[in-house]
């Protein structure tokens, strides 16, 4: 692949995503125009619609305090504006988390969320449902200096006295102590807790999304980045100090929140080695510089057990100078180009292949559905007009027996649609208790013991045996639901069987409902639990503030799992039988068709050339039908499943 910018790739991507959903709504159409649609596979395709519209790549940066991650921001996307837009000078800067992108409805501002509000027990997301609660700046977005000005506001910060940022969960004595501080009347805070900044950048309207992250402090006590935003992320950039290497507090949170946030999977993490111009003046010159810089790759790489090629060496402050001064040789210099190729190839590509996963995962089996009873359709069409081709129609006899066999056909298929009806019931009640095992109540009930519990509980201890019970009995309430499934599964295996047996209608295997996903989902949840838990910087942290955000976090966090479990199970229950009554109604108007033109031919022999030209009339249609669909098919980047 040509290496083209990030800007460029990032167009080309949205121009793609465009393309598949354009896709999606023309086979939207297609189900709509030769009534293949029902209520729950026009809700399946409008659902990964919107999901597509409102898709975003979310670039995460994480860095310690002073490693000139603003900076990065700054020369990475904004540097078209002549400006340093976000604020970015020596010491610490970014005091709250920050999100960039843009809101068409809503326009040009900046949304910030007082630090008072971490006394709530309200999570971040429900804060974003509810605009009034954010104090909002707005943008003229013709004047960079006026927005240099409102950006200000970021790094806003107060005195309040020190019981208050203890309970705000911003004190901390040791490290006070380690500055000299000791027993001050007042700290010096930050005025905001979360920053929300919606900008008509061409990069942001492309549907990129960045988050600008503090230092470990804002980490450790706003367990909803760490467990919800971070891994959500396309990509987390961890920036160091090329001139420091790996510290003892990058280290941590390295270790904490950048790779618990990742699980298992190194996908999608860079590291950026920032600050690269400190190490331009060496007296080593140029080779010795080269060797340097080659040294803390080595080094860092072994430290954070990440591979070499995705360690990326830059001078953010050079890369935004060179671009606002139109220095090719500077940007050269300061290699944010490497940067940009590896966010260009490696994380766009990543972002490609997962709304292919998802498009195929969500609406793979309609599309598979929709070849399959096309391809019945005409096969069913051919045989009728081969078989009344080669018919000798002036035999009577042969005309009845023809007329009597589908007859027996259409009184067979009538006493099996009964037996269908009756095994659709039992599935039905089958399918209303794997639902009622996500119910609501079921779940809030466990989760206001547990929580009850913790907040009685005097020790971390307990605390942790506490939270320890709530998941197994999450676990417990997950585990009913497989057998039921198991059981739902072979009643739908059985029926689609009967059916493929006694008429040989296609095999098209049933979508089968898992909740493997949400099991695995579960577990990962538990475990970032225990890791958050046990972290250092938890541990010297207020406790209770700590505690009942991190639960709270989890809590609802598990809650909405088993509820989209639910969701999945009635969408699933729902629709798991329409592609048979699909095949079942065509079946039924093939029998009906046949015994109709039987009917004329046996009346008067000058109907057969009719009917078979009528025949031949049917066929040109469906394979009009069928290309149509092997064309959006393509358009969608489905054409596997046409094969």
């Amino acid at each position: 692949m040509r290496n083209l910018e990030f800007k460029e790739q990032l167009h080309e991507y949205t121009h793609w995503r465009e393309q598949l959903i354009q896709g999606i709504e023309l086979y939207r159409d297609w189900r709509n125009r030769y009534r293949f649609s029902d209520p729950q596979s026009t809700d399946t395709l409008l659902n990964i619609l919107q999901g597509l519209q409102n898709d975003r790549v979310t670039l995460a940066f994480v860095a310690e305090f002073s490693r000139g991650k603003t900076e990065l921001i700054n020369s990475l996307f904004f540097a078209e504006t002549g400006v340093r837009l976000l604020p970015s000078s020596p010491g610490r800067t970014t005091m709250s988390p920050t999100e960039l992108f843009w809101d068409e409805k809503g326009g040009s501002y900046i949304r910030l969320l007082n630090i008072e509000s971490r006394l709530e027990d309200i999570s971040l997301m429900d804060y974003k449902r509810n605009p009034d609660r954010w104090t909002q700046i707005e943008l003229n977005c013709e004047s960079p200096t006026q927005m240099q000005e409102a950006f200000r506001e970021l790094v806003a910060t107060k005195k309040v006295s020190r019981e208050m940022a203890d309970k705000l969960g911003l004190w901390n004595e040791r490290e006070a102590a380690e500055q000299g501080i000791i027993n001050p009347e007042t700290v010096e805070v930050p005025c905001w807790r979360h920053a929300m900044i919606s900008f008509p950048h061409p990069l942001l309207k492309e549907g990129l999304c960045i988050l600008d992250t503090p230092g470990l402090n804002a980490l450790g006590t706003e367990p909803e980045l760490t467990l919800s935003m971070l891994p959500s992320a396309q990509a987390i950039i961890f920036v160091l100090a090329a001139d420091t290497g790996v510290t003892k507090s990058d280290l941590e949170m390295w270790k904490s929140h950048v790779c618990s946030s990742r699980g298992n999977r190194r996908q999608g993490l860079a590291v950026v080695m920032n600050k690269i111009d400190s190490m331009w003046d060496d007296l080593a010159g140029e080779t010795g510089y080269e060797a340097s810089i080659q040294k803390q790759i080595e080094t860092s790489a072994m430290i954070l057990n990440l591979e070499k090629e995705v360690i990326f060496p830059v001078s953010a402050k050079q890369a935004l100078l060179a671009k606002v001064k139109g220095d090719d040789a500077l940007l050269q210099k300061s290699r944010l180009n490497l940067l940009e190729s590896y966010l260009s190839d490696d994380i766009l590509d990543q972002r490609r292949d997962i709304l292919k996963g998802v498009v195929d995962k969500e609406i793979g089996f309609l599309v598979s559905e929709s070849v399959k009873l096309m391809d019945s359709k005409i096969t069913n069409a051919q045989k009728q007009l081969d078989e009344f081709k080669q018919v000798d129609f002036e035999n009577q006899e042969l005309t009845g027996k023809l007329m009597a066999e589908t007859r027996d056909r259409q009184n067979a298929y009538m006493a099996n649609i009964e037996n269908f009806q009756a095994s659709r019931k039992v599935f039905a009640v089958q399918a209303k208790m794997l639902i009622d095992s996500f119910a609501k109540e079921k779940i809030d009930d466990i989760i206001r013991r547990t929580k009850d519990d913790m907040s009685k509980s005097l020790t971390t201890y307990g605390m942790k045996q506490n939270m320890r019970r709530l998941f197994d009995e999450l676990r417990d309430l997950l585990q009913d639901s497989v057998d039921m499934t198991e059981e739902t599964r072979r009643l739908i295996k059985a029926i689609h069987k009967k059916f493929q047996d006694e008429y040989g209608f296609k095999e098209i295997e049933p979508q089968l409902f898992s909740i493997k996903q949400h099991q695995f989902e579960l577990e990962q949840i538990f475990d970032e639990g225990e890791a958050f838990r046990n972290s250092a910087k938890t541990t010297m942290t207020e406790q209770s503030i700590v505690v009942n955000k991190l639960y709270g976090t989890l809590i609802a966090k598990a809650r909405n799992i088993l509820q989209q479990a639910q969701r999945d199970a009635v969408t699933w229950s729902n629709s798991v039988l329409s592609p048979l009554m699909h095949q079942i109604k065509d079946h039924k108007k093939q029998i009906e068709s046949r015994l109709i033109m039987l009917r004329k031919i046996n009346e008067s022999k000058g109907n057969v050339n009719e009917s078979i030209a009528q025949l031949e009339s049917e066929l040109g249609p469906l394979q009009v039908q069928y290309q149509e669909l092997l064309e959006i098919l393509k358009a969608v980047h489905l054409e596997i499943k046409a094969d």
